[in-house]
């Protein structure tokens, strides 16, 4: 009982930390609020980016990261069946609460599952920019913590649970004959659709 409330009192601190900060730096809570509820627009058209440069190796880990995510959303939605809490703007006072969300469970985040779900697998399969959305979706997190709509540990959370996901499915999945058949078929009846891609021998060696 100590120990939780312990926990909890940490959990309260960290958040305080974090979300004080819009009150002493107030011109930096539009850039915040922005990353908290608009970079998922980045991460689908990146997504989407990466898939149609029509190599095989981006589509894989493109399927690795999406199987990934639905994964770790659906353990973090049981997860929260096992531990609950509202967000920081419901159960306390002096919030700095910078975007409107409905009251509901906050734990784990959401979006700091789908940002690392995604980061940690292109940072599996060893692309050279993938330390670039780990941090994105580190910042990602605090975002979240910082306009007020989750607490730190629903953060640690959904981060712990996206690794645990990814990692799962980029030593499984790619090894699987049905998803490599599945590309396979993909490509095929794409191919029939749109004609591929002109590509020098320079740049079949190298992946986006």
């Amino acid at each position: 009982m100590v120990l939780g409330l312990d926990i909890s009192e940490v959990n309260i601190s960290l958040f305080r930390l974090i979300n004080d900060l819009g009150k002493e730096y107030p011109f930096l809570n539009p850039t915040f609020s922005f990353i908290a509820e608009y970079m998922v627009v980045l991460l689908a058209l990146s997504v989407l980016f990466i898939w149609f440069t029509r190599e095989t190796d981006n589509r894989m880990m493109i399927l690795c990261a999406s199987i990934a995510f639905l994964c770790a959303f659906t353990i973090g939605k049981v997860s929260g069946l096992f531990h609950s809490n509202y967000q920081p703007f419901v159960e306390l006072t002096e919030v700095n609460q910078l975007i409107d969300k409905e009251k509901d469970n906050s734990f784990p985040s959401d979006h700091t599952i789908l940002f690392f779900s995604y980061g940690i697998s292109f940072w599996l399969f060893k692309r050279g920019w993938s330390i670039l959305w780990v941090l994105l979706a580190a910042l990602v997190g605090v975002s979240r913590i910082w306009v007020g709509v989750h607490y730190p540990f629903d953060v640690l959370a959904g981060m712990l649970i996206s690794l645990a996901s990814a990692t799962f499915i980029y030593l499984t999945v790619p090894k699987l004959s049905v998803t490599q058949n599945a590309i396979k078929i993909y490509e095929k009846y794409e191919n029939m659709l749109l004609p591929p891609f002109k590509r020098t021998k320079a740049s079949k060696s190298k992946n986006v």
